[in-house]
C-alpha cells in the first residue's frame, strides 16, 4: 500500500509530459465537480487498493476556499474527531486534489492511538478540482470528505522567491507552539475538548517539475520535501510522506497531546537526500531568521 502511494506522489513529477500538463485548462464551471469525481475514481485503486471508502463521512471536517486568491497557496483545514461510543482510533490522514498531475499531495500517519486529529496546510491547486481528506481508522476501514476548489495553474506557477535565495535557506525550519483551539465536535454526543498545537514552517521551493526557468526557458527538475517525522520524546507523533502539492516554503500545523518534559522535535528529507531537523526549543532561538 505504501509503495503504491509513494509511487502515485512521483509519477507526474518525473514524467516526460511535463508541458502538457502544465498548460491543462482549468474547467471554467462549476460542472467540473462530477468531473472530479471521475478523475478520483480513476486513481483511487492506485492509491488506496480495492477497499471502499465511505463518502461524506460526518466526522471528517475540511475548511477550504471555494475560490482560492492563490493556486498555488492554497489553505486546507482538516479536523477529524471519531465519536464518544466509536472504539476505534486514528490511522491515516491523505489530503488528495483529484485534478492534479499527481493527486496524492501528502499522507500523515499517525504514531500514536488517536481519536482527535488536525492538520492544516497549504496546497497547489492545478484546476478546479474536489480537494479531499481520506481517513484510514485502526480496524482498516477507509472514510472521506472535501470541498470543492476553484483554482487553475498552481502546480506550473513561477516560484515566489529568488531561485538561487531559495536554494541557500533549503531546510531552515520554524517549529513553534501556537495557542490551542477546541476541536470541532461533528456527534452530537461529543464533548468539546483541548488539544496543543504546533507549526512547521520548512523553507523549501518545493519545485513540482511544472514550472519554468524564466531565464532559460526550461522546465526547472521536480525537488520537494518528501518526508517528515515529528516526534515527541521517544514516541512518534506522526510522519508525512509528500509530493509535489504541497506549496513552496511548506507549513503544516497539527494537534498534539503535550507531555510535560516530553520535548517536541522533527526531522525531514527531500528528493535530492537533503535532511533537515528542528525542535522547539531551538527554533525559538532562530526564528527571527526565517
Amino acid at each position: 500500500m505504501a509503495s503504491r502511494t509513494v509511487r502515485l506522489i512521483q509519477a507526474a513529477a518525473l514524467a516526460a509530459s511535463l508541458g502538457a500538463l502544465a498548460t491543462a485548462p482549468a474547467v471554467a464551471q462549476d460542472a467540473a465537480q462530477p468531473n472530479s469525481d471521475k478523475t478520483f475514481e480513476s486513481f483511487k485503486s492506485d492509491a488506496f487498493g480495492d477497499k471502499a471508502i465511505q463518502p461524506g463521512a460526518d466526522f471528517i471536517k475540511m475548511d477550504a476556499p471555494y475560490r482560492a486568491e492563490d493556486a498555488a497557496v492554497v489553505p486546507i483545514d482538516v479536523s477529524v474527531a471519531l465519536p464518544q461510543g466509536d472504539d476505534r482510533t486514528i490511522s491515516k490522514v491523505t489530503l488528495i486534489v483529484d485534478e492534479n498531475p499527481s493527486p496524492v499531495a501528502a499522507t500523515f500517519a499517525l504514531g500514536q492511538p488517536r481519536k482527535e486529529f488536525a492538520i492544516s496546510t497549504r496546497l497547489r491547486v492545478n484546476a478546479y478540482s474536489t480537494v479531499r481528506a481520506v481517513v484510514e481508522t485502526s480496524d482498516g476501514k477507509l472514510a472521506m470528505n472535501g470541498r470543492f476548489v476553484k483554482a487553475s495553474g498552481g502546480c506550473s506557477a513561477p516560484a515566489l522567491k529568488d531561485q538561487d535565495e531559495a536554494i541557500n535557506r533549503i531546510g531552515q525550519t520554524r517549529f513553534r507552539n501556537v495557542a490551542a483551539q477546541a476541536s470541532d465536535t461533528p456527534a452530537p454526543e461529543a464533548q468539546a475538548s483541548k488539544f496543543d498545537r504546533a507549526q512547521l514552517m520548512i523553507r523549501h521551493p518545493n519545485y513540482s517539475g511544472l514550472q519554468m526557468d524564466q531565464i532559460k526557458r526550461t522546465y526547472i527538475p521536480a525537488w520537494f520535501v518528501n518526508h517528515i517525522e515529528v516526534k515527541q520524546g521517544d514516541e512518534t507523533v506522526f510522519t508525512m510522506d509528500g509530493g509535489i502539492s504541497l506549496s513552496e516554503d511548506p507549513m503544516i500545523q497539527f494537534s498534539y497531546n503535550k507531555k510535560p518534559g516530553a520535548k517536541l522535535a522533527m526531522t525531514g528529507t527531500d528528493t535530492q537526500g537533503k535532511a533537515f531537523s528542528a525542535d522547539l526549543q531551538e527554533s525559538a532561538a532562530k526564528a527571527d531568521n526565517l
